[in-house]
């Protein structure tokens, strides 16, 4: 009897990989989400990403108006040449560092106290009505803000003067004065953006299992114990994250603000990097120069996050990522 040949095995053409070939039918499967991504994609590249690599650019060149980026002329290092050169930018500089590190540290640890007494409110109607209080100030622009202050502090008409001048005080010129305009700059600005700020830590101390502080009640632990044992443990990645972005604007001390509250009388000690560049920069139409010095921020800024991220990560054990 003829025994049966076996069959030759069948020579089949080498499959892709398997990452590339899931990685192909992914995009297949899922080509309307793509499809419905593509426009914030083009949005960022077109009105994001493109402008940063234009402000590169311009950071490099004399920008003319009527002459365009490409056109312009290439001047090298001649724009931070001007910013530094100038007799008035250590104080600038120094003003700027100074009011930014008054921010972090005013600022920083307001909103994480606050936002650790409304979770612990135990009238829901009452937490919703203060958050609500607290929140409406984020929304006033900095002309509405400026308005209000005026009304307490102002010389002639200010409500503070007023009430110094019935109990028998001198009135005190306030937006006069270089030793009141940072705490009016920095305590306007708390009260503004205070409760705001409160919103990213109300969500990570939602996050926290009450089981934790059950068994901290069980132990015997107080209200304020259990804030150091469990609460403040529980939303430390978030506030390294808070802290370490809120380092990136160490040279950005709020020009916005400062250019409606500051005057002759206060410039030594409100004069900034911003206020600098609204002047020398689009004042006098050298459009490079401040976008040189708005460069030169970002560097920096971004040197300090990852100074601060590592820092953090080595003596927290948490970092940004």
């Amino acid at each position: 009897m003829a025994q049966p040949v076996p069959a030759a095995p069948s020579v089949s053409a080498p499959e892709a990989p398997a990452a590339e070939v899931t990685l192909w039918r992914r995009i297949v499967r899922h080509r309307m989400l793509y499809l419905m991504f593509l426009p914030v994609a083009v949005y960022y590249i077109v009105f994001r990403y493109w402008p940063i690599g234009l402000a590169w650019i311009v950071a490099f060149k004399d920008l003319k108006l009527g002459m365009g980026v490409f056109d312009s002329a290439w001047v090298g290092l001649d724009n931070f040449r001007v910013m530094f050169e100038d007799p008035e930018i250590v104080n600038v500089l120094r003003n700027t560092v100074e009011i930014s590190l008054l921010r972090i540290v005013v600022g920083f640890f307001p909103p994480i106290i606050l936002a650790i007494m409304f979770h612990d409110l135990s009238s829901g109607k009452l937490k919703k009505w203060l958050q609500s209080a607290v929140y409406i100030p984020h929304f006033f622009s900095w002309v509405i803000i400026f308005g209000i202050v005026f009304a307490f502090f102002s010389t002639g008409t200010g409500f503070v003067n007023n009430v110094l001048e019935a109990m028998g005080l001198p009135r005190v010129e306030f937006f006069l004065s270089e030793g009141w305009f940072r705490p009016i700059l920095i305590g306007s600005a708390l009260w503004k953006e205070i409760g705001w700020s409160t919103i990213i830590y109300l969500a990570a101390l939602s996050t926290i299992d009450a089981q934790l502080y059950e068994a901290a009640r069980i132990d015997g632990a107080g209200p304020i114990r259990r804030i150091f044992a469990v609460t403040l443990p529980g939303i430390l990645p978030v506030v390294t994250f808070v802290l370490c972005l809120s380092l990136g604007n160490i040279l950005f001390a709020g020009g916005e603000q400062i250019l409606l509250f500051y005057n002759k009388a206060v410039l030594d000690t409100a004069d900034v990097i911003e206020t600098w560049v609204y002047r020398e920069g689009l004042s006098r139409l050298q459009f490079s120069v401040g976008t040189a010095v708005g460069l030169f921020q970002s560097l920096i800024g971004m040197v300090v996050i990852l100074a601060g991220n590592t820092l953090a990560k080595r003596y927290t054990g948490r970092g940004i990522w």
